[in-house]
């Protein structure tokens, strides 16, 4: 407010009138309060004191009376006579609307004239900057006049908006010679004409305005009349006759006809005016209507040619006298599409600049965006059809000058020529690459799109690394001036501030020092002659008090006693009335609660009984909540143990402490007897000693006799010892030589055996992986073979089935995957295959049976486990020759024969595997040439084929038999002539030991066995020491508790003697009460114990009861018909719901291919993997598999794991190139391999069990031979996985890891000479380093998702890395425009993103990085010196994954790209290849990309508990309940 008034008092307007327009303002909201009351229905009222009506004539300085009177009445003049009339009550509002509309239209003008002559000046003006406002486009549920004309305004403007757009594109295009194609833009002409037009609504809504009895109905039918089914932009609502709908340029508009006439006309009667013209306290007011004349109209314009910023004047309804001009006739429309044009005019004559402003949302909420509505204000100001028509083109422009002088930085000092035109041409070619970005002109440069922002982030990079150059050195310099100025200042500052401190401090310890002694002597007189007077007073209040104390007490207690008998038996009696009164009211409410609860309980059970399934889905997660909390209970029950045996622990060492004290006592009281008894005894005693003294007298003599003997014996022995000296020394020296000798040889020996045993066990692994791989490539060749046979048995079909009239349609649950182990495992069934193919008609094979592909996994197994016993041998013979510490003849290896004969077994199989396709290739040859009727008859030629063909594999089989015994017959014999092999080694050894021990003699022999005697006792005594150590530390500890626990039992017996004797009774009912607690925890826990023991004894009669039952069942097989009938049926033992779940799911044998189909075939695995727990499928599918065990339903256990197996593989066969389907089914499929390895029984799978999980264990089936079955399944997945990775990352690599520049700037110059290669990036335009790294989280994420073991991850992980750098290494070595310095560094720098990338995720120990080592080093060696002989020798140590053959290509392709590199000699290269020639490596150059390493499946235990376990709904899985 106060900066309003400022700006109309700088702007010339007096407080005066300020107020005034303040007066005026308010009057007008007053009159808008003004209501009015209808009498009938040509007339009205204004109720008597209106007060918003008394405060309008009270602003405005009229009478009260008079502007009532002409609010609700008109005056109608003719020729003779004046008639005034009352108006009805609409008439009233609008026209008191249109009276404070007028008034403020004149208020406006008023202001607007005042603020022209403020900013007039005398200066003639050339130019002016004029600022349009208008509304925006506007629609709403009810649009009327307003609207319509406000969406006409939009229309005009729009229309020239984009023609001026247009326009000044077309120019600027044509003027610097641009090629430009014309671009179609919307025309919103028509919705002009459809408004303005002759015949438009403007005008029929004035011609209707003319009409005495005109209305808005009419007004509505003449527009269905002349613009309905004629314009396309015009239409009509279904349900209205009184709208009409406008196609505007930004959306269509529903206009309701009530109003339009009343508006259009907008009449003002004169005699109100004259009510306010009459006013003469209210000098402005009088102002305004005085210079109404003077007001400009809409049609003249203002003589700058500029529009006057005022409202349409607002006319009467009836003009005075001598006012007949056309201006006071002019309806609103009229004068409304008038000032348009002038608008229009206005604009077309200047330039004109246009802001759009958009808000957020219709709520003025802060921090809301509603998008829907945002967008819908762009197209209404016609923003996103102005982005189309300037995206189309370029945007962006610069001339040739600014565009140098801004991008200078961008340039080097020999890029700028003398031509600013040329100058930029060259630069913009280098900074974008892409010419259709980018045009030149004849003064500018046009850029597409983007492109600005472009340079704009180069310069400002190139310029914020100066920047920071400069920053760093200046305030580098500032702050070192300042810190030493400051540093100065402060040594001074501490110099001068320490001496004062240390002066001051020095007299303030004189000064405490002085005043401490004076208060001492003060205080301590002072207190003394306080205590004496105290003293005194105290005892003598003591005595008085104390006596009266005791008199009142007694009294008290007296009376106390006394009260206390009577209330004893008042509350008696009390007590047994209330209690027996509240047993009859408790009985009696009890009675009636219950009933109300047995009919309550009875209508929801009734309810339960008829929703069941309602039932199960409010009660879903019960059952998890009853074992949780029994696991509390059972917790707070160890809890409550433990803390019993401490306290019974406490109790006993408290007991033996009071023994100990006790013993301690009688212990003293003795030795108090034996010391009165020591005093008789001492009289005695000096009797002795007086006899003794006499004989002390005779033995000293008899000492000196000895003594002299004694001396002569010392100088012989000394003698002696010398001697024995001089011969230790001598056996000394020879010992440490023996020694000396004895460490070289040992260590000799250690160190070899060490050598042989790495280089061993290293061969031993790479022939294990060896092994594995081929096995893994036969499982691979197998699938592929099995698939074939697949669609060979299909194509047998349709033939067989071709000739047939009609057409049989098989079930859908039927799989053509029934039969998934295909002609590689039929081939390995008994001989007597060939004669059931006789014998069974060709058209219809059975399905084959699992057992015949276990035999063969079993064959397999079996060998693995001689290949693993033989190994062991191996580590045994190994640790034998440590043991014996001699040298080992080097002897042929064993273990390399079997290799041989190993390998040459496999290359027979290979064979064989060849031969076999070979002849299926025949069979298939066979069938295509002939395509009739008679192919599968038992005649047929395809027919013979087959059967030929199955009685070789037959034969073959049994030879292969016949050498697989032969096989195992010479590794046992093998075996045994190992072992004596090793007794002789060590028997020459210890011979050579000797003879060479030969030579020192007996006195080396007898060296040897002391020193081995001497190591045994030290030994012993070593192991000695420790167990004594050990036990005095558990003594000293066990001490030092009973210690901690014995002053803690006396504290507590302190504080018990200190209490009064109620606590102390309190404390001892407390520790009775913590007893009984206890062991009523123990009582309860032993009945949990026995009710376990019940509940399996229980389950074990069932069992048995069941055993019994099948047994009755085989001897009532062997009764005759007629007897079974005579005897009564025996009802089935239906087994009775136990509380807790046992983890198993039951299901009919009829619903086997519903469960399948369900959880295998129809499972999407976004929603199992997003919503459900990992591996859900796998749990189920063995909860199932448990159910059957628990039968004993052999049967039923194959047939469910066959179709399991055989879903499986039909999925993968189906949906086989979608990762999330792969990986979802690899985790499965691993985890339901884990499940069977875990509750197999086997107690190297148990060790990490829970006993819960152990009591769910596999009680009558040994799986081991599907086991194997779903590893080689696994292992099918995890090779088809591989090949999804390697087709998804394929595109992704070249483009990403050598193509796309990650480091901006660092490739240069293209080499020269080189042939110009299309660039991935520019075919693609998506595939870079960030691209790979997204696909890497991506797969990641999704097999963290599914679940996937940490260990397959890894493995995974490595492949993918394998992938990516040999698809890398072999591109580089196939393209010479990538071997250069700093294709190098962009090698280097993407690496060390994938290796951060595999720290992120914790996966360096997976074995990636080491896949990726190739690349690493041809990365170094691009950026490597290659020059000298020392270059060289260290390019030969640096690359040592790298082939001779890569490192020469490398070299030969090498191209310099800037001035500082250069080409490698081909002498350098000779002397790489001159190092390089003794390294045995392959001679191959490119890597196999197709290589897959051997996966393998670590054991990795569950920890989830398989009763809580519950199965969604979403599976569709009702048939199956929990057992």
């Amino acid at each position: 407010m106060v900066n309003t008034r400022q700006a109309c008092t700088l702007l010339g307007i007096s407080d005066s009138y300020q107020m005034g327009i303040f007066r005026i303002l308010a009057g007008i909201l007053h009159l808008g309060n003004v209501e009015f009351a209808s009498r009938d229905a040509d007339s009205c009222t204004i109720p008597p004191k209106h007060e918003p009506l008394a405060i309008f004539c009270d602003l405005m300085g009229v009478e009260y009376e008079e502007m009532a009177h002409w609010l609700c009445h008109r005056k109608l003049a003719t020729a003779t006579e004046t008639y005034i009339k009352p108006i009805s009550k609409l008439h009233a509002i609008n026209a008191r609307d249109a009276l404070a509309k007028h008034i403020y239209a004149n208020l406006f003008n008023w202001i607007v004239d005042h603020v022209n002559k403020a900013l007039h000046s005398a200066v003639k003006q050339h130019s002016f900057i004029g600022v349009l406002d208008i509304y925006g486009f506007e629609t709403f549920e009810i649009n009327s006049f307003e609207q319509f004309c406000i969406n006409y305004a939009n229309e005009k403007l729009q229309q020239q908006f984009n023609m001026h757009v247009f326009k000044l594109e077309q120019e600027e295009y044509m003027k610097e010679q641009i090629p430009w194609t014309l671009i179609d833009f919307y025309d919103n002409q028509p919705c002009i004409n459809l408004i303005e037009a002759k015949m438009g609504i403007l005008d029929l809504l004035d011609e209707e305005c003319k009409m005495p009895k005109g209305s808005d109905d009419t007004w509505a039918q003449k527009l269905y009349n002349t613009h309905l089914n004629k314009c396309a932009l015009f239409e009509k609502p279904r349900l209205s006759n009184k709208a009409f709908i406008i196609q505007h340029f930004a959306d269509k508009v529903e206009y309701q006809c009530e109003g339009f006439l009343e508006k259009n006309k907008d009449t003002v009667y004169e005699e109100q005016i004259k009510v306010l013209k009459s006013s003469k306290q209210f000098k402005l007011l009088a102002e305004l209507f005085q210079d109404e004349e003077k007001v400009l109209s809409p049609t003249s314009a203002a003589p700058s040619g500029r529009v006057p910023l005022s409202r349409t004047v607002i006319k009467p309804a009836k003009t005075r006298p001598g006012q007949t001009s056309k201006e006071h006739k002019k309806t609103v429309g009229h004068q409304f599409r008038n000032s348009l044009h002038l608008l229009m005019e206005t604009l077309n004559a200047t330039t004109p600049h246009y802001v759009r402003c958009i808000k957020p949302n219709d709520f003025k909420f802060p921090f809301t965006f509603d998008e829907k509505r945002a967008v819908q204000q762009l197209r209404a100001c016609g923003v996103l059809e102005t982005i189309r028509i300037s995206a189309a083109g370029f945007p962006s422009r610069w001339t040739y000058q600014e565009f140098f002088s801004r991008y200078r930085v961008l340039m080097k000092q020999r890029d700028v020529l003398s031509d600013r035109k040329q100058t930029c041409k060259n630069v913009l070619e280098k900074l974008i690459l892409d010419k259709d970005k980018y045009q030149f002109g004849k003064t500018k440069i046009f850029f597409r799109a983007g492109q600005v922002a472009y340079l704009e982030k180069i310069r400002a990079d190139k310029l914020r690394a100066a920047c920071i150059r400069i920053q760093k050195t200046i305030r580098g310099w500032l702050m070192r001036k300042k810190y030493m100025r400051m540093r100065k200042a402060a040594i001074t500052i501490q110099r001068y501030v320490r001496g004062y401190q240390a002066r001051c401090y020095a007299t303030f310890l004189r000064r405490t020092r002085a005043a401490i002694t004076i208060q001492k002597f003060q205080r301590m007189y002072v207190v003394r002659k306080r205590y004496q007077c105290m003293r005194a007073a105290t005892i003598a209040l003591q005595a008085l008090l104390r006596g009266y104390v005791a008199r009142n007490k007694y009294q008290m207690m007296l009376r106390e006693h006394k009260s206390i008998i009577i209330q004893k038996h008042v509350r008696g009696w009390l007590a047994r009335v209330h209690y027996q009164r509240t047993l009859k009211a408790i009985v009696y409410l009890q009675c009636c609660y219950r009933r109300m609860m047995a009919k309550r309980e009875l209508k929801k059970l009734k309810i339960e009984a008829r929703s069941v399934e309602r039932y199960k889905k409010l009660h879903i997660g019960l059952e998890n909540k009853i074992m949780q909390l029994q696991r509390k209970i059972d917790e707070q029950n160890k809890e409550y143990k433990s803390l019993l045996e401490k306290l019974s622990s406490l109790e006993i060492t408290y007991s033996t402490e009071t023994e100990r004290l006790r013993n301690d006592v009688e212990r003293l009281r003795m030795s108090e007897e034996e010391a009165k008894n020591a005093t008789n005894r001492v009289l005695s005693l000096q009797e002795e000693i007086a006899k003794l003294r006499k004989e002390l007298h005779q033995t000293q003599s008899e000492k000196k006799t000895i003594e002299e003997w004694a001396d002569k014996y010392k100088h012989e022995t000394e003698q002696l010892v010398s001697e024995l000296k001089e011969q230790n020394t001598l056996l000394k020296t020879e010992k440490e030589e023996l020694n000396r000798r004895i460490h070289d040889q040992a260590r000799e020996i250690t160190e070899t055996m060490e050598k042989k045993l790495v280089e061993e066990t290293k061969q031993l692994e790479l022939d294990l992986n060896d092994e594995r791989l081929r096995y893994q490539n036969l499982l691979n060749e197998f699938s592929r073979l099995e698939e074939r046979y697949d669609d060979l048995k299909d194509e047998m079909n349709l033939m067989v089935n071709i000739p047939k009239p009609g057409h049989k349609r098989t079930d859908s649950t039927h799989s053509s995957n029934e039969s998934e182990y295909t002609f590689s495992s039929e081939i390995t069934e008994a001989e007597d295959l060939p004669l059931r193919m006789e014998q069974e008609p060709s058209e219809k094979k059975a399905p084959l049976d699992m057992s015949l592909f276990l035999k063969l996994q079993k064959r397999v197994t079996e060998l693995e486990q001689e290949k693993q016993s033989l190994q062991d041998e191996l580590d045994r013979k190994e640790e034998q020759a440590l043991r014996a510490k001699a040298k080992e003849e080097e002897r042929p290896p064993i273990r390399g024969a079997e290799l041989e004969y190993e390998s040459l077994k496999r290359q027979e199989l290979e064979s064989e595997n060849k031969k076999l396709k070979n002849e299926l290739n025949e069979l298939q040859k066979a069938l295509t040439e002939t395509r009739s009727p008679e192919v599968t008859a038992p005649g047929a030629p395809a027919y013979r084929v087959l059967l030929d063909q199955l009685t070789s594999v037959s034969e073959e089989l049994e030879v292969r038999k016949e050498e697989v015994l032969i096989l195992r017959s010479q590794l046992v014999s093998q075996k045994e002539a190992i072992q004596p092999k090793n007794t002789m080694t060590d028997s020459t050894i210890l011979l050579e030991d000797v003879q060479k021990m030969k030579d020192k003699g007996e006195i080396a022999q007898a060296y040897i066995g002391l020193k081995e005697t001497n190591r045994l006792l030290e030994s012993q005594l070593q192991s000695q020491k420790k167990s004594h150590e050990n036990e005095l530390e558990s003594l000293r500890g066990e001490i030092q508790s009973l210690k901690e626990e014995n002053n803690r039992q006396q504290q507590l017996l302190a504080q018990n003697l200190q209490l009064p004797p109620e606590a102390r009774i309190e404390a001892s009912l407390q520790h009775e009460i913590t007893r009984l607690t206890n062991e009523n925890l123990d009582l309860m826990e032993q009945l949990e114990k026995q009710d376990k023991t019940v509940r399996k004894l229980k389950k074990q009669l069932k069992v048995f009861a069941k055993k019994i039952g099948e047994l009755e069942v085989g001897q009532m097989e062997n009764i005759s018909p007629g007897q079974i009938i005579d005897e009564p049926i025996r009802p089935v033992n239906i087994p009775r719901k136990e509380k807790d779940f046992q983890g198993m799911l039951e299901y009919k044998k009829e619903d086997e291919q519903k469960l399948v189909k369900n959880l295998i075939l129809e499972l999407k695995p976004r929603g199992v993997a997003v919503n459900l727990i990992p591996g859900l499928p796998a749990y189920i599918l063995f909860m199932c598999v448990r159910h059957a065990d628990y039968l004993n339903d052999d049967q039923k256990v194959r047939s469910l794991l066959t179709s399991t197996i055989n879903g499986i593989k039909k999925v993968l066969k189906k949906r086989g190139d979608d990762f999330e389907t792969v990986s979802f089914w690899l985790s499965n499929t691993c985890r339901f391999l884990h499940c069977l390895k875990q509750y197999s029984g086997e107690e190297g799978f148990m060790k990490h069990n829970t006993p819960r999980q152990n009591e769910h264990c596999l009680t009558n089936f040994d799986l081991a031979e599907y086991r194997q079955v779903l590893s080689d399944l696994a292992i099918q997945i995890y090779q088809q996985l591989v090949r999804v990775l390697e087709n998804i990352l394929q595109p992704m690599i070249v483009s990403g890891m050598l193509e796309h520049e990650t480091i901006q700037g660092v490739s240069g110059v293209k080499p020269t000479g080189l042939r110009k290669r299309t660039s991935s990036i520019a075919d693609e335009g998506t595939y870079t380093l960030d691209s790979i790294i997204r696909q890497l989280n991506s797969f990641h994420s999704v097999m963290c998702q599914h679940g996937m073991d940490p260990e397959l991850i890894k493995q995974v992980v490595k492949q993918m890395f394998y992938i990516i750098g040999a698809v890398t290494l072999n591109n580089l070595l196939l393209r010479k425009d990538m071997c250069s310095w700093s294709k190098g560094m962009q090698i280097r720098y993407n690496v060390s993103q994938l290796e951060e990338w595999l720290r992120d995720k914790n996966l360096m120990n997976s074995g990636a990085k080491e896949t990726l080592e190739p690349l690493i080093q041809a990365a170094q060696l691009l950026q490597v010196k290659k020059k000298t002989d020392e270059d060289a020798e260290a390019i030969c140590s640096m690359c040592n994954a790298l082939t001779t053959a890569q490192i020469v290509k490398v070299l030969n392709l090498y191209t310099p790209v800037n001035e500082f590199e250069e080409r490698v000699l081909v002498s350098f290269i000779r002397t790489i290849q001159m190092r390089l020639r003794d390294r045995k490596d392959s001679p191959q150059l490119l890597m196999d990309a197709k290589h897959i390493f051997p996966v393998t499946f670590p054991f990795n235990p569950s920890s989830l508990a398989l009763e809580t376990i519950q199965i969604p709904a979403s599976l569709g899985l009702g048939f199956i309940s929990r057992v």
